[in-house]
């Protein structure tokens, strides 16, 4: 019922039996410079953690970046987060990767399986959510703050990074970022990460039961972008 690993409730669990109240002050003499924060205080702090802004988890970027192309899907879950992770080297300049990936969706389409993507579109029109209707405010551009088609941008680094935060209806917040890098020789690394953070029990068997059907479109998704960015035209 946690989102996080039972290794690590388990005891927390346990650890509630436990008398916590603090009675004794010689902490406060020893540590003078450190200030306790009170509860309030504490659980703001540990629920912002999910904020839009914590999102970006270095530990995932590191796994990828330090691998190469030795590990071209990541699955993993970690301190309520998961995320599906997936890397491509392309023969082509990081400016030519990001004009692909900002020019998703719309007229444009998702590059793979569109009939997935407006058929999920149309279930979230069904439960009262926003669907694909809304395009692209432009065929190219992308700014902090667009609507594009269920997502929302969240982030944009002019030729280095996108970050998409979903509006559909889901058990969760969820986030799709692309992040371009260089690799020298006229080639660039291409990163496709799905952050999701399931909300209880519906929002992890919501992720597994879709996950297989996830993992193909991610997969083919970055496949697209990277084919696409190779092109000449790059469109």
């Amino acid at each position: 019922m946690t989102p996080i690993p039972a290794n690590i409730a388990h005891p927390l669990i346990e650890g509630l039996r436990n008398e916590v109240i603090v009675r004794d002050g010689a902490a406060r003499q020893i540590f003078p410079n450190i200030q306790p924060l009170d509860y309030a205080r504490a659980l703001d702090d540990a629920l912002a953690q999910l904020n839009t802004s914590q999102v970006e988890t270095s530990w995932s970027d590191a796994l990828l970046s330090s691998k190469g192309d030795a590990a071209q899907a990541k699955f993993t879950y970690r301190e309520g987060v998961i995320t599906d992770a997936r890397q491509r080297t392309v023969a082509a300049n990081p400016e030519s990767v990001y004009r692909v990936f900002t020019g998703l969706g719309g007229e444009h389409g998702w590059l793979y399986a569109n009939w997935l993507w407006q058929m999920r579109g149309i279930v979230d029109r069904l439960v009262g959510g926003v669907g694909l209707r809304r395009g692209r405010r432009h065929p190219d551009e992308l700014y902090v703050g667009d609507a594009l088609d269920f997502w929302r941008v969240e982030k944009v680094e002019p030729n280095r990074l996108l970050r998409l935060r979903a509006e559909m209806k889901s058990p969760g917040p969820a986030w799709l970022e692309y992040r371009v890098e260089p690799q020298g020789d006229g080639k660039a690394r291409l990163i496709q990460t799905a952050f999701f953070i399931p909300k209880g029990l519906f929002g992890l068997l919501y992720w597994y039961v879709l996950y297989p059907l996830h993992a193909i479109v991610f997969s083919g998704m970055v496949d697209a972008v990277a084919k696409r960015a190779e092109q000449p035209n790059g469109r």
